[in-house]
């Protein structure tokens, strides 16, 4: 589909924007890169290629924004992100055109990611007025020991290319909730979607400099290097691969910085002689399909107990025959192409180890999904109430799915152990990443 025909299809072109947005400005450059549609392979646009000099632009506008709105009360926080919330909502399909054409996710997943983003927003507009304080029972009768919750300061947010709505609204508007100001690094695969949010959020009245996005290419990793070691940013949310994570992570100590790490998974599958095969078989064609299986959470190893085994796999091939991998615009797609020939191969070398055949103990298989550097999700599928609770404790995992692959929701925190982060998103634990806790002891009472 070329250019002019997708911003035909949009009710509103002026969201297709392909400059970099600093303090409410559209921001261009004479060193551009090419944005594609994975589908086709076609060029799509093109945006600026940006480096350290503007990122520190960004740095100081959030720095300079910072001093006012972490002074604004919770209620004029809420009602901002209420507002951007609701015109997201108001442009949904807008927004699911560019994410579709960028990202190759068939349309009413992308449908589904942008309405699931403003939820995000209006979640944490709501925990905005919700960041309570503490006071403490005194240890001498003339003194009074109480906590206040504060803002961290400009938070640097780096983002994946899977789910670009998702990652943007859940990390920003915990944020800007706390009174933080944001410098976002957005995926080069997928910067419309992400640009139209700051347009969106221009237009709603989130004031200058609160919101900036620095769009980048072949300098993202400068640029990662100036958020990660800038002194005045005070805190580094990312999500990707762990490898990645360990650097930013490393780079971020140079200035003691607070990091929030959503890493790498390689989630075990498991399905136990008593589980409702059906289910089984639905849920994790759903979750290891979903995005083209281009997911953290997405499952990698699958333990089937031997005696349901082979039902399993025919139940499990006669779904996946009627896979029809197309274009995200196609209606006739059940699945939408995977980003680029990189994944493609990435995806083929896992292919044959994908099943194991001899799950012949509790023991053993808590053993095999547990052997692993990483831990962020897993998945099990047993009607035993005793196994359910020995299997879910015993799984080394931030996030355990029992007869379910739904473990991801606006109230729930999310996030790993081991090697797959730090920190946790969503749900109340999400705000408290971008809070520092202040206690003041007042004497002389």
């Amino acid at each position: 589909m070329s250019t002019q025909a997708v911003i035909s299809k949009l009710s509103d072109p002026e969201l297709f924007r392909q400059k970099a947005f600093i303090n409410n400005e559209w921001v261009g450059s004479d060193d551009t890169f090419d944005v594609y549609d994975p589908a086709t392979n076609q060029v799509i646009g093109s945006v600026p290629d940006l480096g350290v000099t503007e990122t520190k632009e960004a740095i100081i506008h959030a720095s300079n924004a910072f001093k006012t709105w972490s002074r604004t009360t919770a209620k004029v926080r809420h009602d901002l992100l209420k507002k951007w919330s609701d015109a997201i909502m108001t442009h949904q399909q807008d927004i699911a055109t560019l994410l579709t054409w960028e990202n190759g996710k068939l349309e009413k997943e992308a449908r589904g990611e942008v309405a699931y983003g403003a939820t995000l927003i209006e979640w944490y507009a709501e925990e905005a007025i919700r960041a309570y304080s503490q006071v403490i029972p005194s240890f001498a009768s003339d003194q009074r020991s109480i906590t206040i919750k504060q803002p961290v300061g400009v938070s640097g947010i780096i983002t994946p290319w899977n789910f670009p709505i998702n990652m943007i609204t859940i990390k920003v508007s915990t944020a800007l909730a706390a009174g933080c100001t944001v410098v976002i690094k957005p995926a080069a695969e997928t910067p419309y979607s992400a640009l139209a949010l700051c347009e969106l959020a221009k237009r709603v009245g989130i004031p200058a400099g609160v919101i900036n996005m620095v769009t980048t290419d072949k300098h993202v990793s400068e640029v990662g290097k100036e958020l990660c070691t800038n002194p005045t940013v005070r805190n580094i949310s990312f999500t990707g691969s762990t490898q990645v994570g360990k650097l930013l992570t490393a780079q971020s100590s140079s200035t003691m910085k607070r990091v929030s790490m959503e890493l790498g998974g390689n989630a075990p599958f498991i399905v136990f002689d008593d589980a409702d095969i059906d289910a089984a078989v639905q849920h994790l064609i759903f979750m290891k399909f979903r995005c083209m299986g281009q997911i953290c959470v997405s499952p990698n190893r699958v333990y089937v107990q031997k005696n349901i085994y082979d039902e399993f796999v025919r139940r499990l091939e006669e779904n996946v025959r009627g896979f029809k991998v197309g274009s995200g615009f196609d209606k006739s797609s059940t699945h939408g192409p995977m980003i680029n020939e990189k994944a493609v191969k990435k995806v083929k070398g896992l292919v044959d180890d994908a099943l194991e055949k001899e799950l012949l103990s509790l023991r053993r298989v808590i053993e095999l999904a547990n052997d692993t550097p990483f831990g962020l999700a897993g998945y099990f599928y047993s009607r035993d109430i005793g196994r359910v609770w020995r299997v879910a404790e015993a799984l080394e995992t931030g996030m355990v799915g029992v007869n379910s692959v739904s473990i991801g929701s606006t109230s729930t925190p999310f996030g790993g152990v081991k090697e797959s982060g730090i920190g946790r998103e969503g749900g109340s634990y999400g705000l408290d990443e971008y809070l520092n806790i202040k206690y003041i002891s007042m004497g002389g009472i």
